[in-house]
């Protein structure tokens, strides 16, 4: 063939073929879609707090950042000091540690949940509704001078029957407090405690669409957490994956599905001594987690660990390893955020956190500066990995662990070019570090 001819090809087929079975499969394109919509794009936080609705005030966060600065002061007061604590490399010691204490003094609580269940516990009705309209007041007086986490919230009481009513009613007062006051904020997040079945997430579905209709809000503006703390979370009696059917039950609300460690060890039989969140038991319940939320838009959370950094130097060192190893372990396994119970797990969230992006930075940066330029290398990449790699660096820049300077020289790329690679939808997103 003379050069520049075109290659002649054959074809069997007719057109007809094509477009019936684009037609047949018209209804599967529509339900993976609808299903399927992907990573939202938008900040996850690494962490949730939770604080018992009748401790928490507007000096909540503030307070929490303090003492887990003054937990530095007292028993890592350098860098150096904390690296040999948790095992940081030299080259990453100080860089973890600076941007630790800027974080504990900007930002110490990505996203804060008042508590009106176990760390709550029972209360007459008059003082639950006291402290849910006073948690409403006090949210909007935080966002309205800039004192609030970027996310902030409430858990409910669960949905079942003993419990049913106040958890509805404080729910109620909690949003209309909030809508009063001048409207629902944008980092508003829900807690949905102690799901067994999906008819308990379509209550919940309900209750959303009533008090959007009662306020006329925007239909689908309320979302909502779903907490796994139950065997029956995860696998139904007649087999299937009930966390699988709680997505779909949300129709869509579902804003992430939160581990809950000690209520489901000790659904399953962990003797309390065991109960942590590298258990075999967690493992596989947040595998199965991991699974049904994949593509979904739903994010997974981790657990928490209930070993306190408090004490002497040595007892707060061996608390911080714990947790750390726990924290570097879930990113490990793609679990995101975690919760903290206690302002001394803040520096230790933070420096693992920090140090799985910064050491992860430059080699992730290469390869996808390669994979963009056609360049090769040693690894044969794909766009899944680039999705992969562009979404990492992109939660690095969300969580303040990456600089967008450092990562656009890098790469080569801007944050715009990072979004496109990681979903198409994040690429017109202008979301700020922290």
């Amino acid at each position: 063939m003379g050069q520049g001819q075109q290659e002649k090809v054959a074809t069997s087929l007719a057109d007809a073929v094509g477009a019936s079975i684009g037609a047949a499969l018209a209804p599967v394109d529509a339900e993976l879609a609808r299903r399927y919509p992907g990573d939202p794009g938008t900040r996850q936080p690494v962490h949730t707090v939770y604080v018992p609705a009748d401790v928490f005030d507007t000096g909540t966060v503030r307070s929490w950042g303090d003492r887990a600065l003054a937990a530095l002061d007292e028993h890592a007061p350098d860098a150096a000091s904390l690296a040999r604590a948790l095992g940081i490399s030299d080259e990453l010691a100080a860089p973890v540690y600076e941007r630790v204490r800027a974080k504990l003094e900007r930002e110490p609580v990505e996203d804060l949940r008042i508590d009106f269940e176990d760390g709550y516990g029972p209360r007459s009705d008059e003082e639950e509704d006291t402290a849910a309209a006073r948690a409403a007041r006090l949210v909007h007086a935080a966002y309205g001078d800039g004192t609030a986490a970027p996310y902030t919230g409430i858990r409910m009481k669960c949905l079942e029957a003993p419990v049913r009513d106040r958890a509805i009613r404080t729910l109620d007062i909690f949003l209309s407090g909030l809508m009063e006051a001048g409207g629902l904020p944008e980092g508003l997040v829900l807690t949905l405690p102690k799901v067994t079945y999906p008819e308990q997430v379509t209550a919940m579905v309900r209750l959303a669409e009533e008090f959007e209709k009662a306020r006329g809000l925007k239909h689908g503006r309320i979302g909502f957490e779903i907490q796994i703390e139950t065997s029956q979370s995860i696998l139904a009696a007649d087999g299937t994956a009930t966390v699988a059917r709680m997505i779909v039950a949300a129709d869509g609300r579902a804003t992430g599905l939160h581990y809950g460690t000690f209520d489901y060890s000790a659904c399953v039989g962990v003797s309390a001594a065991y109960q942590s969140s590298d258990h075999p038991a967690a493992d596989h319940a947040k595998a199965v987690m991991q699974v049904a939320a994949a593509g979904t838009g739903v994010r997974v959370c981790d657990g928490s660990t209930n070993v306190l950094p408090v004490g002497p130097t040595s007892q707060v060192h061996e608390a911080w390893r714990l947790h750390y190893g726990l924290t570097r372990r879930a990113l490990a396994r793609a679990y995101y955020q975690g919760w903290d119970m206690h302002p001394g797990h803040l520096p230790t969230r933070y420096a693992a956190v920090y140090a799985f992006y910064r050491e992860g930075l430059e080699p992730a940066a290469a390869r996808l500066a390669a994979y963009v330029a056609r360049a090769g290398g040693d690894v044969m990449d794909e766009p899944a990995t680039a999705k992969a790699l562009s979404g990492y660096l992109l939660r690095g820049l969300d969580c303040g662990a990456l600089d967008g300077d450092e990562v656009t020289r890098l790469t080569g790329l801007t944050r715009a070019e990072l979004g496109s690679y990681a979903a198409p939808r994040r690429a017109d997103l202008t979301v700020s570090a922290p």
